[in-house]
């Protein structure tokens, strides 16, 4: 019996900005059970507040609470190794605000961590620093290895590409800390409160979200509705433990 829900949320909940149809009854019907869920996003652009405020436009009610950010999992991360460090940031305001309330100070002399997220602004300069206090001793953390992002126009250079750059720079790979990585979903569980036995990964991408779970101990859900085919998803080594077209399909077998 699954008593907690993760959720990806593009893909799962959301095609771009466009709810994807039966989301919305998806989850009403856990909060009406009582079923307590997280939506993680390897996104750390944005605030839980401001990724809320965009769901809710889509008409999807999710709290500001039931958002888990690869943000807010480097900042737990962060606070749980070094608490009360200084880090050099290239990213927005979804990832400074999480640092800032693990304790953290932003700091471009003598950090203790350069964390690279996700940005629409990737300034030369800035990566340029980044690889002058990583070369002077500084720890090299990534919010999380996607290459791209999506946007209307078309895939965009994302986090995993500027860690990259930086990373070729400096002959040292990054920490990654979002998906795939297991901790994200260590962190999500922790923070809902809940454990791997009686938990469920709902995801459309079977390198990220399929494995992540897996990894982590979770029943797996593969959704038809995001970037993966029933077709891509036999290629893989691994499978989901069910595979459905949509949330919707799940909406049933909730209780």
């Amino acid at each position: 019996m699954t008593h907690s829900w993760l959720m990806d949320m593009d893909g799962v909940l959301v095609n771009e900005s466009r709810a994807i149809p039966g989301a919305d009854r998806f989850l009403a019907r856990l909060q009406e059970l009582g079923q307590p869920f997280l939506v993680l996003t390897n996104n750390s652009i944005y605030t839980p507040r401001d990724l809320s405020a965009r769901l809710r436009l889509g008409g999807l009610s999710v709290p500001e609470q039931a958002i888990w950010t690869s943000a807010l999992a480097t900042a737990t991360l962060l606070e749980q190794q070094r608490p009360g460090g200084s880090a050099f940031v290239i990213g927005e305001a979804g990832l400074t605000t999480a640092l800032h309330e693990a304790g953290y100070t932003l700091n471009d002399l003598d950090p203790d961590y350069v964390v690279v997220g996700e940005t629409r602004t990737y300034s030369f300069e800035r990566i340029t620093r980044a690889i002058r206090l990583i070369g002077a001793g500084a720890r090299f953390i990534a919010t999380n290895p996607d290459p791209t992002g999506p946007s209307p126009e078309g895939p965009l250079p994302a986090t995993g590409a500027v860690a990259a750059l930086i990373s070729r720079a400096i002959d040292l790979a990054p920490y990654f800390v979002g998906k795939p990585n297991p901790l994200m979903m260590r962190s999500a569980l922790n923070a809902l409160g809940a454990h791997s036995e009686n938990a469920t990964m709902i995801g459309d991408r079977m390198d990220t979200d399929v494995v992540a779970g897996l990894e982590s101990g979770l029943e797996t859900i593969l959704v038809l509705s995001g970037v993966t085919t029933r077709a891509d998803a036999e290629r893989y080594p691994y499978r989901p433990t069910r595979m459905v077209d949509s949330v919707a399909d799940l909406i049933d077998t909730l209780g």
